[in-house]
């Protein structure tokens, strides 16, 4: 996740991962994504005692992101909250693409909560097991593609977003090969962070 989100910092901006004490290493549905939110929360005394001048919780729920910004003192960034504003920027039309299903009833109250539930169509899913289909990245791409493909001929959507941090390797490679803007989370975040931060670019 560092190595995918250094390059879009500034050189002289230091990042630094943290991994949650607890949880599933991917959140597949609503339960893991309650779980994920409690360990997020639990990072939160070690954050504020390392003096972190802004944070980003690198998964696409947003799990705990709230909750956070109240414990902390620095600016916090989610990976939906970024990529939906990148994505809905104008009020244009967009959706979310990802392998996970069981999240598709939060990703949707996720676009609401902020705001682009009129410019949101909603969440389209890979069939298969979401796992499996992650470990396979020539799968997972080639999946994804032809989702991405198949939903913005009927969509009409003018962006797309890949929703996960680990989906971030096929997002950069399905860049310019779907006829609609492909948004990954992981750079948004990074950008909007930055801009938090009042950092040049």
């Amino acid at each position: 996740m560092l190595s995918i989100a250094r390059p879009y910092l500034p050189a002289d901006v230091l990042l630094e991962g943290v991994t949650a004490p607890f949880g599933s290493p991917l959140i597949l549905d609503p339960a893991a994504l309650d779980t994920a939110s409690r360990a997020v929360l639990a990072l939160a005394p070690g954050l504020r005692r390392a003096g972190c001048e802004g944070v980003v919780v690198a998964a696409f729920g947003d799990p705990a992101l709230d909750e956070l910004r109240i414990s902390l003192d620095c600016p916090v960034t989610g990976l939906a909250e970024a990529a939906m504003a990148r994505a809905a920027l104008g009020g244009q039309r967009f959706c979310v693409v990802t392998t996970t299903p069981g999240l598709a009833t939060a990703i949707a109250a996720a676009a609401d909560r902020y705001g682009h539930g009129s410019a949101f169509a909603g969440t389209f899913c890979t069939t298969g097991d979401p796992v499996a289909l992650m470990r396979d990245a020539p799968r997972l791409e080639d999946a994804l593609y032809r989702l991405c493909e198949t939903v913005a001929a009927r969509e009409q959507v003018k962006a797309i977003v890949i929703g996960g941090g680990p989906l971030a390797g096929a997002a950069r490679a399905l860049a310019g090969r779907v006829p609609a803007l492909l948004v990954e989370p992981i750079r948004e975040a990074m950008l909007m962070a930055v801009a938090r931060l009042a950092v040049p670019a």
